[in-house]
Parts: C-alpha cells; structure tokens; sequence
C-alpha cells in the first residue's frame, strides 16, 4: 500500500522484480536443452538472450519466459522450411521432456513448459553480412536479428538514463499484461529505446506517460530494429490492426494524464485508481 504516487511507483517497480530467479536452474536448463537439440543437430553455437539477458524481465516467473538461442549449421536452413525447422526441434525435445506440460511451436521459437517456468529455444543460422536469421512461421519467411547486439544497446540506453529504463521497460510490458498481450514484448522494448532516446526521465510516472503519448503515433509506422537488421519488429502487426494498436496507447495515455492530474490536485487515491486502470491491482500497490 501506499499514500504517494512515488512511493507507489517505488513499491511498484519492486513488485516486477523476479525474485525467485535461480541463476543455476536456468543455467542447467540451458545446458540440457543445448545438449538435446545436439543430439539431432549439428549446433554451432548457443547462448541466452531476451529480457532475462537484458533484465526486462518482469514478475512472476511462472508467467516468465528464458530464451534459448541455439545457432545450426546452415545445411539444415530451407527458404521456406520455417515450421519444418521447429517441428524437428519440436520433436527433438520431446524425447528429452517427455513429462513436459506443453511443448509446442509457437511463432518463432520451441516453448517448453517446466513447472517453474517456460523455456523458449529459438534456432538460428548465421546470416551473410552479419547477425543471425530466426524463422517466423506466421510470416512464413526468416527474420534477421542479432541478440547479442540488443544486450549492448539495452545496457547503454539504461546506462544514459541512469539505471531508471529497465524498471520502466518492465512497467511497459506489466501494461501490456494488463490487456492481455497484444504487443511483442521486443518490440516495446525497441518502441522503448526510440522514444526516450536524448530524453531524461525525471520520474517513472512521467516517463510512462510520456512513452504512451508518443507510442500512439509510432506504433502506426515502421518500427526497425535498430542493430539495422530488421526494417519493422513491429510487422507482425497487420493493417486491420493497426488502429487498435494505437487505441491501446490512447487509452492508456488518457488514463495517465488523468492520473497525473489528479495527483497534481492532491487527489491521491484518485490519482491510484487511474494507475490500477492501466497496470492492474496485481502489481500496482492499492491506496493506504
């Protein structure tokens, strides 16, 4: 509970910390999971990546996914074998996790449910000119990335704002949450990385603010990845949704002028009520 906006928004930032992290579980997960793909692979590489990489990731881990990025040799890369490609690792691993919950194809990626939490191994291939080629089943085409890149800029962005985007980041994704999942956690990290970019963040709640007030415009375009490899990460987003999209940021944007405002009147309990419409009451402490 709390009687202060920033004393929410501190309580707030603590409650998205995964606290229950076990560095050496994921470490033997990833291993295992390394050791299976090779048994039916040649595996030329492999390494963790995503927001537990760039500690994005937000609480609780049950709902949390580890990203396993194991790079193939290239004889096992077809032009328009994407879904074969995780259907074989698909298969793969289910030899090795029989008892597995779930282990399903899911977009780019293998996702294997453990009890703790899910694992997502994501193949790749070296691409000519650099960085690496993951498949996208729903495109039904390969997206060029490079993991080890986001990690660097991640760091020196958080870096320049003095440590406060990552707890931001994670306040994002805690509002995608909040409706549901209908953006790719990625790319609200690179819409991230744009918007504040040589802008100082004076406050988280401010901050989201403004992230949301400039995201309702930038959500409609082209969004590129900025290691320069992919032209849009936000193309999984289809014309007809393109609108809602916006919507999403517009009402939240509402909400948090209104929540401003009010906290500006000395309202702050009102001023609560508006954050719990954008983030949840899970998350966000209540009043008191």
């Amino acid at each position: 509970m709390a009687t202060t906006i920033p004393a929410a928004f501190t309580q707030f930032k603590s409650n998205l910390e995964v606290t229950d992290l076990q560095s050496e579980t994921i470490s033997i997960r990833h291993q295992n999971v390394r050791a299976a793909v090779a048994k039916d692979f040649e595996v030329l590489s492999d390494c963790l990546t995503g927001s537990y990489i760039r500690s994005t990731m937000i609480a609780p881990l049950k709902q949390a996914d580890i990203d396993i990025f194991i790079v193939l040799n290239s004889k096992y890369f077809e032009q328009s074998g994407q879904a074969k490609l995780l259907d074989s690792i698909k298969a793969t691993l289910k030899k090795k996790y029989p008892l597995s919950p779930s282990i399903s194809r899911n977009g780019q990626a293998v996702t294997i449910t453990f009890t703790d939490f899910k694992v997502d191994v994501v193949p790749a291939f070296h691409r000519q000119g650099g960085g690496y080629l993951i498949p996208d089943t729903r495109g039904k085409r390969w997206i060029p990335t490079d993991p080890k890149e986001h990690v660097k800029i991640s760091a020196a962005a958080n870096k320049a704002h003095r440590g406060e985007l990552v707890p931001l980041i994670k306040m994002i994704k805690q509002w995608n949450r909040k409706i549901s999942f209908p953006f790719q956690s990625f790319h609200l990290e690179v819409l991230a990385w744009d918007i504040l970019d040589n802008v100082t963040i004076t406050d988280l709640p401010s901050g989201m603010r403004y992230f949301l007030d400039k995201g309702r415009t930038i959500v409609t375009k082209q969004n590129p990845d900025p290691t320069g490899y992919n032209a849009d990460v936000g193309s999984y987003i289809t014309q007809s949704d393109v609108k809602t999209a916006a919507n999403n940021f517009e009402t939240a944007y509402q909400r948090a002028i209104k929540a401003e405002q009010y906290a500006f009147d000395g309202q702050t309990e009102l001023a609560i009520v508006e954050w719990h419409k954008i983030f949840g009451t899970t998350r966000f402490p209540a009043y008191g």
